[in-house]
């Protein structure tokens, strides 16, 4: 494999979680996706386009797939993770998303994954994610101080910045709050 293996995406982050509970096919993991009392609150994934990612992350190496006979169908697909995608995945759901606008898809997936994991899971995410976002806040502060003033437009809108991060931050205590649901189990090494 080449050592400039290309990162997964988010969503495909997410197949990896998904497969990282278990070996699955194709169908299997978008029914999945597109429950609605779990990540299909978050996306909506076609199945033709899942099946290319699928492809994508075996031929990147993070994933293989094996033909499953089937009694009076096709043969399907399962795929399972490799050793570079359960590290790939492990890697991604511990750390924190780099920006505001990645707590509602990003973060929402690597919670969900999360609490599937393990409460030691959600607690280590939310906590860095807790101190990533309060740099971002510190960091606006000071942009709103070193504005042209209170009034002027660049304060409102660092004062608007600093407003949403704080809604992350109470939205942050209150995912802390809640209790873990321990559904489905992986590993259970915490970050």
């Amino acid at each position: 494999m080449s050592p400039l293996l290309r990162q997964p995406l988010t969503v495909e982050h997410a197949l990896l979680g998904f497969l990282h509970e278990r070996p699955m096919h194709g169908y299997e993991i978008h029914q999945h996706l597109a429950g609605l009392a779990g990540l299909g609150l978050v996306w909506q994934v076609k199945q033709s386009h899942l099946y290319a990612m699928l492809d994508k992350l075996e031929g990147d190496g993070y994933i293989a797939g094996r033909q499953q006979a089937q009694d009076a169908r096709p043969p399907r697909r399962i795929f399972r993770l490799t050793g570079t995608g359960r590290k790939a995945f492990r890697d991604w759901l511990g750390r924190p998303v780099s920006h505001g606008r990645e707590i509602r898809l990003e973060f929402m997936a690597k919670l969900f994954f999360a609490r599937r994991e393990g409460p030691e899971w959600v607690e280590g995410l939310i906590t860095r994610q807790r101190e990533e976002c309060g740099d971002w806040r510190a960091k606006l502060l000071a942009q709103a101080a070193a504005s042209p003033g209170r009034g002027s437009f660049e304060w409102l809108v660092f004062q608007f910045r600093v407003r949403q991060v704080e809604s992350m931050l109470d939205w942050l205590d209150l995912c802390a709050a809640a209790s873990p649901e321990t559904g489905a189990k992986g590993s259970q090494d915490a970050p």
